[in-house]
């Protein structure tokens, strides 16, 4: 998605070790890795099957289903996993092979080749989810399976990106047997090939996983078992944190309680908190359905209304950062378009814009949120939003807020007139923050059809293997989204692992999806 040194810092301060007498000095070099790690999270998955979900899902599906490349920790670019090798194999980036490592088996004992990685990719688009990852296969036309071990793609067009699609979660290998060609799995079972097996699953509840003792891939598990448990609430996640019921949390903590577990009296509790690097946004979509928001004076009016500082002081304090351009600061490409083109919040701009359309009259719209994907600072930020559009007195908002199924299908189906979405990068590449927003099917559910990023710059751009060399087609892209006000991007926000202080390997465990690598945490032994 992007080509950038993925370095994950370590910024907050780590609680301190102190050496007591008849007490051990923890070691960070010597992990335990018989011992289970129990990781809380607020994002669970929506469904256990890979062909239906293009959401939070995927870092659970890291874990458990291998892919054909991955990201490390630390790289940029994806490297083998299920592959032995694999590469294009013309100068036009349009037909990619893939050669498998040999004796590779799904947990059931299946044989992992050729036939199974079609299988895994077809079933895609044939079942056609509507919240599945089909669109991000658009350009695949074909798959042959010459031997065993050989998988050759064929690309409808020329697409650099395609590795970095195989090395996302979209691309998670299923046994034939158990996923069935043309409907979703739907018994809550997993049979992947990742470094571990599900050995059990209660949905909203917890999934428990164990070592796979036939995976053969990249990840070096530094733990026994990993046990992932779901929290609607990220206050009873952070108690549980607190309690030592479970090692670490991720995904959920609010602004408030990251500032607390921060503090000397939490570290003094055996809590640390590792920040890191992260490319995570959260961004307003326009439904242009609605008769209001098919105005574009309407959109961009909001635009210059809502003030950004202002909502990331008040809800997110310090943990984010505004954000005017839906490609992210630290991605290749980044700019800030909103900013060059309506500047600080300006209500008096904002109602000249509205007149100037033959807009006179107060606006009334509905927003719309999820209640349990994001953290529950989402409430609070459309709050915000809403406090800042009213007070504007252009704008009479009214919210409206749903669980994340719930909600997902309504979006989908287009009954949201405007609704908030956060976005976690598939792929490190800048690409991965332009088209996945643009079609006439994209992951946001509405149409959005600009003719020259669809025909001119998105293909232009795929056709450079060194990904840097699109930067000026991904700017132009960045100008025209500033332009149409189809999405208002509104902050980025940075990353955070709070973990117990005998946890180690949190700085690891994010990749550049930020799913959580479970094999990196590990808990310190005595020495």
């Amino acid at each position: 998605m992007f080509n950038r040194t993925r370095c994950l810092q370590i910024t907050a301060a780590l609680a301190s070790i102190s050496l007591l007498a008849g007490c051990g000095l923890l070691s960070e070099d010597d992990g335990d890795e018989t011992k289970r790690i129990v990781v809380g999270t607020t994002s669970a998955p929506s469904t256990l099957d890979p062909a239906a979900a293009w959401d939070g899902s995927w870092e659970l599906y890291r874990n458990v289903y291998q892919t054909l490349l991955a990201f490390p920790t630390g790289s940029t670019k994806p490297q083998p996993d299920a592959a032995q090798n694999c590469e294009f194999t013309d100068s036009a980036s349009q037909a990619y092979r893939c050669t498998l490592r040999k004796g590779l088996k799904f947990s059931n004992g299946e044989t992992l080749d050729s036939k199974a990685v079609k299988h895994s990719l077809d079933r895609i688009m044939t079942i056609n989810s509507k919240v599945g990852p089909k669109d991000l296969f658009g350009s695949l036309e074909k798959i042959e399976t010459p031997d065993p071990l050989t998988v050759v793609f064929h690309l409808k067009n020329s697409d650099a990106t395609f590795p970095y699609v195989l090395g996302s979660p979209a691309a998670s290998l299923v046994a034939p047997k158990e996923y069935p060609a043309d409907k979703v799995r739907g018994d809550g079972k997993v049979t992947g090939s990742g470094p571990y097996v599900l050995d059990s699953y209660k949905e909203g509840s917890e999934a428990v996983l164990s070592r796979n003792g036939s995976y053969t891939g990249f990840a070096n598990r530094r733990n026994g078992a990993v046990t992932i448990r779901y929290f609607a609430d990220s206050v009873k996640m952070v108690a549980a944190l607190k309690a030592k019921d479970i090692d670490a949390t991720y995904r959920g903590l609010s602004a408030p309680q990251i500032t607390e577990l921060q503090t000397p009296d939490a570290q003094s509790e055996g809590v640390q908190v590792v920040e890191n690097v992260g490319a995570e946004i959260r961004y307003l979509v326009f439904n242009p359905k609605d008769p209001a928001v098919n105005k574009l004076a309407v959109r961009q009016a909001i635009a210059q209304v809502i003030d950004r500082g202002t909502l990331v002081s008040k809800v997110y304090q310090g943990t984010a950062e505004p954000l005017y351009s839906m490609v992210p600061k630290g991605v290749v490409g980044h700019k800030t378009p909103f900013y060059d083109k309506y500047g600080a919040a300006d209500v008096g701009k904002a109602k000249k814009i509205l007149k100037d359309a033959g807009i006179t009259q107060q606006v009334d719209l509905t927003f719309w949120y999820t209640t349990d994907r994001y953290g529950s600072s989402t409430a609070d930020e459309f709050t915000e939003i809403k406090r800042q559009l009213d007070e504007s007195k252009l704008f009479n908002i009214t919210l409206r807020s749903q669980p994340w199924k719930t909600f997902q299908e309504g979006y989908k189906s287009g009954e949201y007139p405007v609704f908030g979405r956060g976005w976690f990068p598939d792929f490190p590449d800048p690409d991965n923050f332009i088209a996945p927003f643009v079609g006439k099917e994209n992951a946001v559910g509405t149409a959005y059809e600009p003719t020259e990023i669809l025909t001119d710059l998105l293909p232009k751009s795929r056709r450079e293997g060194e990904r840097s060399a699109g930067v000026a087609q991904f700017e132009k892209a960045q100008q025209i989204f500033a332009e149409d006000v189809r999405l208002l991007p509104l902050w980025q926000g940075k990353l955070y692992v709070a973990a117990r202080e005998d946890i180690a390997g949190a700085e690891r465990a994010l990749d550049p999806q930020t799913a959580m690598q479970m094999w990196e945490l590990y808990r310190k032994t005595s020495w």
